[in-house]
């Protein structure tokens, strides 16, 4: 086999619509894994923020209304009384 056929065979091999098409399908199977990557890194980071939140509003006013409770071992309330 000499470089001309060899030539011929790849350039109908690498424009032949089973390779044309198995390209275009990585291709986008690759762009969906990486949106998804990326959807799932943003939708993780508002998580540790909103704990944050969460805890600056439970340190707030409505805190300081609720009566003071310990758990007993018997996972029963004791309500002190101020």
């Amino acid at each position: 086999m000499n470089f001309g056929q060899m030539k011929d065979m790849l350039i109908q091999v690498i424009t032949s619509w089973q390779v044309i098409f198995i390209t275009v399908v990585v291709i986008l199977y690759l762009f969906l894994v990486s949106y998804v990557a990326k959807l799932y890194h943003k939708a993780r980071m508002p998580k540790s923020s909103g704990k944050k939140s969460r805890k600056k509003a439970s340190s707030g006013i409505e805190g300081a209304a609720e009566e003071p409770a310990l758990k007993a071992e018997g996972n029963e309330e004791i309500i002190l009384e101020e």
